[in-house]
């Protein structure tokens, strides 16, 4: 049998990605989406509660396609990272919308937290732990603990992000100071820790 070509429809090659970008106070494209060579134009749309706005272009090409490109902008910040935005073509020739979620990539400094100081290191105490917690993107590249009076007291074992004191004493009458860096940044913060008499 023979199959008649319609010439005034084509479908069209849908694509999108993500951007990485890094925090900052500019709004700049984190997610791409486009419609190549289509006939009829496809439309596009973003759906996502990431606040932002896109811009969408056409170029004519060959044979009375359109191409269709648009681009998701916002203002990066931590939060945004993971975040799923959601590009969403339509056209004629498709039989339904086409849809492809995109999480959105951030990079930032590390911000950093001590945790586990409970105001009870008395004299004689064993295993006093401290944490240094850092959200950081990409990962942290390095942990430090350090005090601010000198070499960290022979009492003191550190892992990775986590201080012990093996036995409290008036060495660890001190502020301890952990430093997290990635290939954005570092960062630091401290906690003054003070030993008492005894068991509150």
């Amino acid at each position: 049998g023979s199959r008649i070509i319609n010439k005034n429809v084509k479908l069209g090659k849908n694509a999108a990605r993500v951007v990485t970008v890094q925090t900052g106070s500019k709004a700049v494209v984190v997610a791409r989406c486009e419609a190549v060579e289509g006939k009829p134009a496809a439309s596009i749309r973003w759906l996502g509660s990431v606040g932002g706005n896109h811009s969408t272009s056409s170029t004519s090409g060959p044979d009375g396609t359109v191409t269709v490109r648009s681009e998701y902008r916002l203002v990066p910040t931590p939060a945004d990272n993971g975040r799923e935005l959601t590009c969403l073509v339509d056209q004629r020739t498709q039989d339904q919308t086409w849809v492809y979620p995109i999480k959105l990539s951030v990079e930032y400094p590390p911000s950093v937290s001590i945790e586990g100081y409970d105001h009870n290191w008395y004299m004689g105490r064993s295993d006093a732990t401290l944490m240094c917690l850092a959200n950081a993107n990409p990962a942290p590249t390095t942990v430090t603990w350090t005090s601010v009076s000198g070499p960290l007291p022979d009492s003191v074992v550190v892992d990775g992000n986590k201080l012990t004191v093996r036995k409290v004493d008036d060495a660890v009458n001190t502020t301890f100071v952990c430093e997290v860096k990635n290939k954005l940044g570092s960062t630091k913060n401290q906690i003054t820790t003070i030993v008492i008499g005894e068991s509150r």
